[in-house]
């Protein structure tokens, strides 16, 4: 293995290791988050605030379906560390096989049911009028898009699970440069309105894709990687499905709650659906850190559970939680100190930045919860436990987000929905403490590592 390239997770100061492992991704979901922040910022400028509220509801349809195959992704991120810390190089090569072929067994039919669901799924979000056509339009050619996004996403968990962290970043570079200078071209030099906008999007992570294989291929010879399918394992494909498909079927029902919720917010007009859109980009901006963390969670547990390397699981197991939240804390309250000025960047209407500024103060005060609850789940889904993550996301979405969102609405003020964050945030991290604490499987995994994959 190009160990130049690797962080191994199994030796030295945890924290140093998880901090260097984490740093590459910050950077990177940064530079992600620059796609749907130049989105924002060009069509906010250059086509007005109803395209603004359409790029803004048209992420989660695309999520709903998406997120399923990218759980699939996090089981061969999962599975790919593990071998690495146990050194199986035949088992290794197999999983990333299978995972080449997955991409496109996945990614082309997404890709086509794409374009025929858009209009159900947004008539069912109750999209106003007025951003009908728009939103329509982005959510097809972002579709279209799928297949290199899955691919990208497939080929960074492989390359996480290897502890390379650092590639991901110059992907992004890349795909970065190529939305912004496309976003210019499409939008604001041939008026595409959010058509542009998703088409810059859609070829960015296409380029991404085609980076990520190129440098595999340069980097890690030995796994043979290939640009097409050739190779689909049995085992490794029940492996990965018996990891993946729990967290993808977990990811894409909590992104149909965030369609259920996004029904909320589009009920309460366009002026609040435009503020709620610009306040998702600043508060995904200080979110990057708890998804880097967790990355680095994963990556630390599966590498050391590999290795049978449980005392050093049993010291990293509440540290990184801990840190995260810590981290994520101090970033929100940054934000919060600068919001009014960053939020002006991309709309000038009071109505639109008073509803943006109240939802980046609630929410950024109250995602520390969340990186602490979503820490310790990937921890636990490290080491293939991943029965009891799964139901307690589900209910922290559907038991207690959407609920209270729809009691808010009701009986107070549809416009404070977002108050029903922090409560489901609360709930998870409750619960996630209380696996730690009263769990005996978990008990038994950190003392003698009996478990498998797609453990339970």
């Amino acid at each position: 293995m190009s160990k130049n390239k690797k962080i191994d997770m199994t030796t030295g100061s945890i924290m140093k290791k998880v901090l260097l492992f984490a740093l590459p991704i910050i950077l990177g979901n940064v530079l992600q988050q620059m796609y749907t922040t130049v989105d924002t910022l060009v069509i906010g400028k250059y086509c007005g605030d109803t395209s603004l509220a359409a790029v803004g509801t048209s992420s989660q349809p695309v999520e709903v379906l998406l997120c399923i195959f990218l759980g699939i992704g996090t089981g061969v991120s999962i599975l790919v560390s593990q071998y690495v810390g146990a050194g199986d190089s035949e088992k290794l090569h197999k999983s990333c096989d299978t995972a080449i072929s997955f991409v496109y067994m996945c990614g082309i039919p997404l890709c086509v049911v794409g374009l025929f669901v858009t209009p159900l799924i947004l008539r069912f979000m109750s999209v106003p009028g007025d951003a009908w056509d728009a939103a329509v339009a982005y959510t097809r050619i972002v579709f279209l898009g799928t297949l290199g996004n899955i691919g990208y996403n497939m080929n960074a968990g492989i390359l996480r699970g290897l502890g390379d962290s650092k590639a991901s970043l110059w992907f992004l570079v890349v795909s970065c440069i190529a939305n912004i200078v496309l976003d210019l071209v499409f939008v604001a030099g041939f008026g595409m309105d959010v058509t542009g906008a998703a088409l810059s999007t859609s070829i960015a992570m296409f380029l991404s894709w085609l980076a990520s294989i190129i440098y595999i291929r340069k980097c890690f010879p030995e796994l043979n990687f290939t640009f097409l399918p050739r190779h689909i394992f049995k085992s490794e494909l029940k492996n990965i499905i018996g990891i993946g498909l729990p967290i993808g079927l977990n990811n894409s029902l909590y992104s149909l709650g965030h369609v259920a919720m996004q029904t909320l917010v589009n009920s309460q007009g366009s002026t609040f659906m435009a503020g709620q859109a610009v306040a998702g980009r600043i508060t995904g901006l200080s979110n990057v850190a708890i998804t880097a963390l967790s990355s680095a969670a994963t990556t630390f547990s599966g590498q050391n559970f590999g290795a049978k390397n449980f005392d050093r699981l049993r010291a990293g197991y509440i540290k990184i939680p801990v840190i995260s939240g810590l981290v994520t804390l101090a970033a929100g309250m940054l934000v919060i100190s600068v919001r009014m000025p960053i939020l002006r960047w991309f709309s000038q209407d009071e109505q639109v930045l008073m509803y943006a500024s109240r939802y980046v103060v609630i929410l950024l005060l109250s995602q520390w919860l969340y990186a602490i609850f979503n820490g310790i789940i990937c921890i636990v889904n490290g080491v293939g436990l991943i029965r009891y993550t799964t139901i307690v996301n589900i209910l922290m979405l559907w038991a207690v987000r959407i609920p209270s969102a729809y009691l808010i609405a009701k009986f107070f003020d549809g416009t404070y929905v977002m108050l029903s964050f922090p409560i489901s945030f609360g709930f998870g991290m409750v619960m996630m403490l209380a696996y730690y604490v009263f769990s005996p499987k978990w008990k038994e995994i950190i003392r003698t590592g009996l478990a498998g994959y797609g453990g339970k």
